[in-house]
């Protein structure tokens, strides 16, 4: 497309990408992609913890795009993304879209029990009074939470990376694999990692026993038998429920074991549990951080695939008035 087109095609003013402080490396890969650099603010955080947000330059009549993971540091992040967005709208923006690559509280997305909240609606709820006018996530836990949000949004998925990366980097090492959902809420999702990677696949069945993250895998259902394991799953947190996925594919006689998650939340002591597991690769992306002190643990079996070109893709086709679902032949 020539550069007159692309012109024409605006709706808004220029880009003016913005990074929160839970996700800059991202940020800045997002930016290269676009060849277009963040923009200046201070965030500074007083001694009550209470935060303030200054822009270095005016975003009046531009579409601006704020890039903030609430995976980690939850609150901090998650209240600094709506400060921002606040002050983005008090200057008046154009458009605002809140690029999210891990929503919080995405797990929090029905009244599944007595007297619980749905804290999933309430983020998008909150997102939107801030002042965001469109929205970008990345592989939600569950698809009703687009049903939360009353402004447009592009809710993208990263395993085309993955599967992208075990068909070029290690097709050739696996023996007849097979793709294991690691729980039957995962089913749908797994369905289509195997479609995407020919395979067979199989499902662990869990049940919850409480309302913390500890989770009894139960049964698995498929065959593994003498076959590599690509275990598939959208996050993993304490890598709990992994583990124990991982202990059941092997007592069913799998050969290697691989397990592929887009989040890497890695709360508590996940990375050195997974470090302690049979595994021979982890596969995940950088939707939110691995701390270098995390990382340690895992760095000769893990592979961190990077989401900014996927994500830059998408605000450039966003600002440009463009198809988002043609870039999956959509």
């Amino acid at each position: 497309m020539t550069r007159q087109s692309r012109s024409e095609m605006k709706v808004y003013g220029d880009i003016k990408l913005f990074a929160g402080t839970g996700t800059p490396e991202l940020a800045q890969k997002i930016s290269d992609y676009l060849d277009s650099p963040l923009c200046g603010r201070d965030v500074i955080e007083f001694s009550n913890e209470n935060l303030f947000v200054k822009l270095h330059g005016s975003v009046r009549g531009q579409d601006v795009y704020v890039i903030q993971q609430t995976g980690t540091n939850v609150h901090r992040n998650l209240m600094e993304l709506l400060i921002m967005i606040q002050t983005l709208r008090l200057d008046s923006a154009a458009r605002i879209t809140a690029v999210v690559p891990y929503m919080a509280y995405a797990r929090s997305d029905k009244k599944d029990q007595p007297r619980v909240p749905i804290t999933a609606r309430l983020v998008a709820d909150m997102i939107e009074v801030a002042g965001a006018d469109r929205y970008m996530t990345l592989d939600p836990h569950a698809g009703q939470i687009q049903g939360f949000f009353t402004i447009p949004g592009d809710v993208l998925t990263a395993s085309h990376l993955i599967v992208g990366h075990i068909n070029d980097a290690l097709r050739s090492e696996l023996k007849d694999p097979v793709v294991v959902a690691a729980d039957l809420g995962f089913a749908k999702k797994g369905r289509n990692y195997a479609a995407d990677l020919d395979t067979p696949i199989a499902f662990i069945e869990k049940r919850r026993a409480s309302n913390d993250a500890r989770a009894e895998a139960l049964t698995l259902i498929g065959n593994v038998e003498d076959r590599d394991v690509i275990i598939v799953d959208d996050e993993v947190d304490t890598a709990g429920s992994t583990a124990q996925a991982v202990h059941l594919v092997r007592d069913k006689g799998a050969r290697d074991v691989y397990v592929a998650f887009i989040h890497g939340i890695l709360s508590r002591n996940a990375a050195q549990r997974l470090a302690t597991l049979p595994l021979k690769r982890i596969i995940t992306t950088d939707s939110v951080p691995i701390p270098p002190e995390k990382l340690v643990y895992l760095e000769d079996k893990i592979t961190i695939l990077s989401v900014a070109e996927l994500l830059g893709e998408v605000i450039r086709r966003a600002h440009e008035g463009r198809s988002v679902g043609e870039m999956f032949n959509e």
